[in-house]
């Protein structure tokens, strides 16, 4: 494999992560996803971003610098725009390896080079619009953007090529083999990136909405001819589209307009449920109202939570268990807590005989807006029809 040029002395290096089930953990990553890493030359090279050492990464790395003549031993500056360990965990045998390289980090991100892997040489802190000269024309600048996703972040700049190097921002799930540039994937393979972007914002980003819609404020007046994110495809033929994407995740669970459709989710222990839900989906049917429809706990949490972050309308039908709410629903109304949805018009189904505390605990977890939660009466559920139109 070899390094990827960008622009004159701007190259990608990446590796994929193939053989992992789970990103962070319990994000199941079906396609896999890239770690993306930047190298810029001038008089001097500045490599932006580490990785985990798995999947060979590392040596996948070493291959591509010497492709271009150029090694690990040779950075003069490690650029650290996060320090969550899908960028940093091989930071420590880099170093071993060259210990005259400069990091620079945010101030917090240096405390975290600090106090986690005990390092305290070579260190730079930098603020927002900070300049780094490589010589030879090669200036780069930093933009802080913190809680995206961690308070740590920063975005790097090349001045004079015009090229974001966004960090998580703007990144997706999926691997991308010899092909990182958006202009070298059909129109179905955007489409499945798409949908693996708005996966990625709603499992990892979708917490701190209200600070990716300050960055990209601050970005707003920033000549961008390029995204090259730390995770997924590098943007170079329309940046804007990666942008305004982004811009309307943000918006899913700040105030802004969801999309026109309806979210199932069901879970049946001995199918009465699931009776119900049937005429549910039946007037939904005749409503014409497009929707997705997820079982618990056949599927997995982070497809629900994609398809249900977007989604203006939910059903969420389950039946009680010991008292309680059905625990693979309780799971999934948990992640929306955490991930700050609000605004959604809700119906929830279940058997006749469920019990008071599980409502009560389902009204206050409900990501719902002025109240618009609705219940069957008496076990019939044709009130869906009229409830669930937009």
């Amino acid at each position: 494999m070899k390094a990827i040029s960008i622009a004159e002395g701007v190259y990608s290096i990446h590796a994929e992560l193939t053989t992992d089930v789970f990103f962070e953990g319990f994000w199941r990553i079906p396609t896999g996803i890239t770690l993306n890493s930047y190298l810029v030359r001038g008089e001097k090279t500045a490599l932006i971003e580490l990785a985990k050492n798995c999947d060979n990464s590392i040596a996948h790395y070493e291959e591509q610098l010497a492709s271009i003549g150029s090694s690990l031993e040779q950075i003069d500056f490690l650029i650290l725009n996060h320090l969550e360990p899908d960028h940093t965990d091989f930071l420590n045998e880099f170093r071993k390896k060259n210990g005259r390289a400069e990091i620079i980090s945010t101030p917090k991100g240096i405390a975290f080079v600090r106090n986690f892997f005990n390092i305290n040489e070579n260190l730079r802190e930098v603020k927002n619009g900070d300049t780094l000269d490589l010589g030879k024309g090669k200036i780069l600048t930093f933009f802080e953007t913190p809680n995206i996703h961690w308070p740590e972040t920063m975005m790097t700049y090349d001045i004079n090529e015009k090229i974001l190097f966004s960090c998580d921002a703007f990144g997706s799930y999926g691997t991308l083999g010899e092909r990182v540039f958006d202009d070298e994937f059909s129109a179905e393979e955007h489409a499945c990136f798409e949908k693996e972007s708005l996966r990625y914002y709603a499992n990892i980003v979708s917490s701190f909405s209200t600070f990716v819609k300050k960055a990209i404020e601050k970005l707003g007046n920033t000549e961008i001819k390029t995204i090259a994110p730390s995770h997924g495809m590098i943007w170079r033929r329309n940046p804007a589209e990666i942008v305004s994407r982004y811009a309307k995740y943000a918006g899913y669970n700040t105030g802004g307009p969801c999309e026109k459709e309806i979210c199932i989710i069901w879970g049946s222990m001995y199918g009465y449920t699931k009776q119900g839900l049937d005429a549910v989906i039946e007037g939904i049917k005749e409503e014409g109202v497009p929707y997705t429809i997820h079982r618990i706990p056949d599927t997995d949490s982070s497809f629900i939570l994609a398809d249900a972050y977007r989604a203006e309308g939910l059903v969420l039908a389950m039946p009680t268990y010991e008292y309680k709410m059905f625990p693979p629903m309780a799971q999934i109304l948990d992640l929306f807590g955490r991930k700050h949805f609000t605004g959604k018009k809700a119906l929830r189904i279940g058997s006749w005989a469920g019990s008071a505390e599980r409502k009560r605990n389902m009204t206050k977890q409900l990501p719902i807006s002025n109240g618009q939660v609705w219940n069957p009466l008496n076990g019939r559920v044709y009130p869906a029809r009229k409830i669930l139109r937009f």
